[in-house]
């Protein structure tokens, strides 16, 4: 099962961005999907295989939080 994490593009060079997950940066191949700075995608094997409404982007967001929150009280 693949579990993704939504990505902010911060900059877009040819067919490469910079895109931001969380303070983590890294560049993925944005050629299979219309995309612009600010957008949210989802990224997969490096590449851009989705582009999300920022709304969806911060729900997905906020639920991964959540995860994370529950991880650490579960390990405390």
């Amino acid at each position: 099962m693949c579990l993704a994490i939504p990505g902010l593009i911060k900059s877009i060079e040819g067919d490469e961005a910079e895109i931001d997950f969380g303070g983590v940066t890294r560049k993925a191949n944005v050629s299979l999907v219309d995309v612009e700075e600010d957008d949210y995608v989802i990224v997969h094997a490096g590449y851009a295989i989705e582009k999300l409404e920022e709304e969806d982007a911060r729900k997905s967001l906020e639920a991964w939080e959540e995860v994370m929150k529950a991880q650490q009280k579960a390990r405390n």
